[in-house]
């Protein structure tokens, strides 16, 4: 049964919420007023509350995106990947976009397409080499790696002189 606030005006209550929360999980500031939201808090009061904790550094979005895109990095998902699901946990597009972008300049994605494609290199070892490739660039899309690093990647574990690497 979902508790519903006394008074969902009540900014203590609503700021003890956002710290229960976040003692929880780190959360960006947008996911956190959704959840504040969700839990019956006014939107105003939320958003107050929420402007205050990034006010004194309890919350800090860029950080929160970094820690995002390495853990995306760490699980293989490509730039779109990585984009969607900082999106997904509440923070800005402006500035998923942003944090995306620069890892793609660090060239996180790309290491991750390789890390990938030598993942499936050798669970699909002993296969034919057209279902080798078939796996690597169906994985390599739903992670959301762009067709070029993927057609490199590709191109160097699947497609050298003797047929299979």
């Amino acid at each position: 049964m979902k508790r519903v606030p006394d008074d969902p005006a009540d900014s203590d209550a609503c700021r003890e919420a956002a710290l229960t929360l976040l003692d929880a999980a780190a959360r960006s500031s947008g996911a956190l007023i959704k959840r504040l939201i969700d839990k019956g808090y006014d939107p105003q009061v939320a958003e107050d509350v929420v402007m205050r904790l990034v006010d004194v550094h309890l919350i800090d979005d860029e950080e929160y995106a970094r820690a995002v895109v390495r853990s995306c990095a760490g699980r293989m998902l490509g730039f779109r990947g990585t984009t969607m699901e900082l999106r997904r946990k509440g923070v800005d597009d402006k500035l998923a976009q942003s944090v995306a972008a620069e890892a793609r300049e660090q060239g996180v994605f790309e290491d991750a397409a390789w890390q990938l494609g030598r993942k499936i290199a050798l669970k699909t070892e002993g296969l034919e080499l057209q279902v080798r490739r078939r796996r690597f660039w169906s994985a390599g899309g739903r992670k959301g790696h762009d067709p070029e690093t993927l057609r490199r990647v590709a191109h160097e574990l699947f497609d050298d002189d003797d047929g299979e690497r």
